[in-house]
Parts: C-alpha cells; sequence; structure tokens
C-alpha cells in the first residue's frame, strides 16, 4: 500500500513526468532512426551528443552560441519594452489605437521570411535576427496587455479614485495585478517566437558567428548530425532562458502580492 502511495506521489511530481515525457519521445526518435537507417535523413540520438560534445569542445561554438543568445535577447527585450509601451499608449488613447493597430496587424499577418529580407534590404546581416526577434515580440506583448488591462476590475478603480491612491499606486495595487499574468503569458509565448524568427533569420541572412549559419552549412555539406546538434542546442537554450524567465517573473509577482 505505501509503494503504491509512493508511485502516485512519484507521478504527480512534475519534473518526474517531464522526464517520462523526454524519454519517450527520445525513444521514439531512436525507433525512427532504426526504421529509416539512414543517416543523411536522421541521426540517432547517441550520435547528435557525440556532435555536440565534439562541437563544444572549440571556442568558436561557444562564442556562436553566445552572439547568436545575445542578438535574439536584445530583440526580445526591445519587442517587451516597445510592445508595453504601446500597449499603455494605446488603451489610454483612442487615436493612439486606431493609428497603431493597423501596423499591428500587418506585422501579425506578414510571413517572417518576408520581413527578413526586407531587412536584408535595410539593415546590416548582423542587426536583421534582432529585429526581426522585435517584430515578432512586439504584438503579442502589445495584445496580451491591451487585453490584461481593458480586463482590470472596474470596482477596484473606483475604489482606487474614493480613497485617492494617485497614479502610482493605483497602478501598482490594480492594474499590475490585472495585467501581469497576461504579461508572463506573453513572455513566454514571445521568448520562443524570439528563437525561431531570429535563428531563421541567422540562416537567411547567413548571419557571421551565429548558430543559423552554422545550421545553414550543415545543411550545404549535408552534416546532418552537426544540423541535429545545433538545433537541439537551441532547443535547450530556449528552454532554459525561457524557465529563468518565469522565475523571474514570479518572484515579481510575489514582490507586489500578484497570484499568477
Amino acid at each position: 500500500m505505501t509503494s503504491t502511495t509512493q508511485n502516485k506521489n512519484l507521478f504527480q511530481y512534475k519534473g518526474f513526468r517531464t522526464f517520462l515525457a523526454a524519454v519517450f519521445w527520445i525513444g521514439l526518435w531512436q525507433l525512427a532512426y532504426f526504421a529509416v537507417k539512414q543517416e543523411i535523413l536522421i541521426v540517432s540520438p547517441v550520435r547528435v551528443l557525440q556532435s555536440l560534445s565534439e562541437l563544444s569542445q572549440t571556442k568558436e561554438f561557444w562564442l556562436t552560441a553566445f552572439l547568436s543568445m545575445l542578438r535574439i535577447v536584445e530583440g526580445f527585450l526591445l519587442g517587451v519594452a516597445f510592445g508595453s509601451v504601446l500597449a499603455v499608449l494605446t488603451s489610454v488613447s483612442r487615436m493612439m489605437y486606431d493609428v497603431f493597430y493597423p501596423v499591428i496587424s500587418i506585422i501579425k499577418a506578414t510571413p517572417v521570411a518576408s520581413f527578413i529580407i526586407l531587412a536584408l534590404v535595410w539593415i546590416p546581416s548582423t542587426h536583421v535576427p534582432s529585429f526581426t526577434s522585435f517584430l515578432m515580440v512586439t504584438p503579442i506583448i502589445w495584445a496580451n496587455m491591451v487585453n490584461g488591462i481593458k480586463k482590470t476590475d472596474k470596482n477596484l478603480l473606483q475604489m482606487a479614485a474614493s480613497y485617492r491612491f494617485g497614479l502610482v499606486k493605483t497602478v501598482k495595487r490594480v492594474y499590475l495585478p490585472s495585467v501581469m499574468p497576461y504579461f508572463t503569458a506573453a513572455c513566454t509565448t514571445g521568448m520562443g517566437l524570439a528563437w525561431k524568427a531570429g535563428i531563421s533569420a541567422e540562416v537567411l541572412s547567413v548571419t557571421p558567428l551565429s548558430i543559423g549559419r552554422q545550421i545553414y552549412n550543415s545543411k550545404i555539406y549535408i552534416e546532418t548530425d552537426d544540423l541535429f546538434a545545433w538545433t537541439v542546442l537551441v532547443i535547450v537554450m530556449s528552454v532554459i532562458l525561457e524557465w529563468l524567465m518565469v522565475r523571474f517573473m514570479k518572484k515579481v509577482g510575489q514582490k507586489y502580492n500578484v497570484v499568477q
């Protein structure tokens, strides 16, 4: 009975369930490798780890990973900042909303590849990944924050006005708890999109010292193991940054008594 209870508690532990899910998909990957039996199409998880280990022994690997992360994080942070400011402005001014809403809609509807190619005409290739990430993140932050501001409890706003909270206290005690869950969700989604768009931009612009360029070279020289290795690196870096960001958001939420 005790053993059964312990097993149930183990399955309730999120980390253990995540581990089992990872084992399942890696096992499926290995089975696909056995079924295909062509390393030019798919390589085994073990070979990918070997390739990643070999690549990580060079200084260029770490510099490439760092610079790609720097470009993408730069675009992400700019998108968060601009999207947040824009959300506030368009929430307090109907005219500002009417001016910027068509632009946001165009950005959301336009394919990422179109922006990347246009950006290559406008700006140096080294800035294209940051610019692309910025464009992909801005609409998400804007939409979620506008939604959060609109759904702020009107009764709480009336109470804040009655007790003369003032702008700063109203923002801290009323707007922030309302907007924070929407903002956190937007940042989580935006981080994933920033990586996808940023790496795509690096591939198309063949940015020097970038993961995207390494992926492009792996495709050109048919080095499937390296292609998988760089892709795994992108996934791992994206997951780690997202995890760190969520933890930071939770700490901010706890500081301002925000339930997320």
